[in-house]
């Protein structure tokens, strides 16, 4: 498996980091699974946060992105790059995490719906103190994993705006169109989620943002071997 996942990584590699989208994007409507991998490694971290931030559940957020990235390869003949691929596959991992949730209700529950969280619950459980394991002993992991509880307190609707906007650095045009919602209520519930955590964490907030919920190494090449191979059974990749 390890020397599956090495030679899948080298395969991908051979598209630098330069290489522009356009021509990944063609390459994999054509079908070419190192194409499409090297999409995925673009924005494996940005997907995850994102689903993460909505089903609030690791597991199930890998799962997620999966499903997503199927979505997107089935629509890429369709892309027509009216969004940059960044919002475009936001927007679908977001349906589709909201997606399980209402199978998971069997009701309807919008993003929106989320702005009815009780802040006054959400404000209480920010300022209890988080667990941490023994085995934390380094201070930027203590952080890492004080930031990932507090974030996870805050309601569903503050949370992923906060996620786009604080840790993947999203423009507030681009949330909006990704999440489908006016640039004024990204700007709020953006406000919102900082206050919440600035109450509860002080000047601690920042110090570890650039690791919080990580997506990378074994858990990364898991998830595109997994969608690789899903994909092939499809026929949407060529063999070889």
């Amino acid at each position: 498996m390890e020397a599956k996942m090495q030679s899948q990584r080298q395969a991908a590699n051979s598209f630098s980091k330069a290489t522009p989208e356009a021509v990944l994007i063609s390459r994999a409507a054509d079908g070419d699974g190192v194409a499409f991998e090297a999409i995925m490694r673009r924005h494996n971290q940005l997907l995850f946060r994102t689903a993460r931030s909505i089903v609030h559940n690791d597991a199930e957020a890998e799962d997620v992105v999966q499903d997503a990235y199927l979505r997107a390869w089935r629509a890429l003949g369709n892309y027509r790059a009216e969004s940059k691929l960044s919002t475009w596959l936001v927007r679908i991992t977001t349906n589709e995490a909201l997606g399980r949730l209402r199978r998971k209700s069997a009701q309807i529950i919008p993003l929106e719906a989320a702005m009815t969280s009780h802040e006054s619950e959400a404000q209480t459980a920010l300022n209890d103190e988080p667990e941490r394991s023994p085995e934390q002993s380094m201070m930027r992991v203590q952080m890492r994993k004080l930031l990932e509880a507090r974030i996870d307190l805050l309601p569903e609707a503050f949370r992923t705006v906060f996620m786009l906007r604080a840790i993947e650095e999203m423009s507030v045009e681009e949330i909006a169109e990704a999440l489908e919602i006016p640039e004024a209520t990204v700007r709020t519930r953006f406000f919102r989620a900082r206050s919440l955590l600035r109450e509860s964490l002080a000047q601690e907030m920042d110090a570890g943002l650039s690791d919080v919920f990580a997506f990378a190494g074994a858990q990364c090449d898991r998830l595109v071997t997994s969608v690789l191979e899903r994909c092939k059974a499809e026929g949407l990749a060529n063999e070889g």
